[in-house]
């Protein structure tokens, strides 16, 4: 089972391990913390109706909505 602790050097820098689960209705949830990136707090979901979301470090946002459609939100500023 993974443990809710961990780090990558890839990307924005190093990230450790906020959580992650599924809820009631299925649906998956992660948490990181990247404590050198603009926005520290990034998570993303995903929804057993094939959609899902992201926020990334860089404040920018991603959304599908798991028919054929997305948004794309750019970092702040951009």
């Amino acid at each position: 089972m993974p443990s809710n602790e961990g780090s990558s050097n890839s990307g924005p820098g190093d990230f450790s391990y906020k959580g992650s689960g599924t809820n009631s209705k299925g649906n998956h949830w992660c948490s990181r913390d990247y404590p050198s990136a603009p926005y520290k707090n990034s998570y993303h979901y995903s929804n057993t109706d094939g959609s899902y979301y992201y926020k990334n470090p860089n404040g920018s946002t991603y959304h599908n909505d798991g028919k054929g459609g997305s948004t794309y939100t750019p970092p702040p500023g951009k």
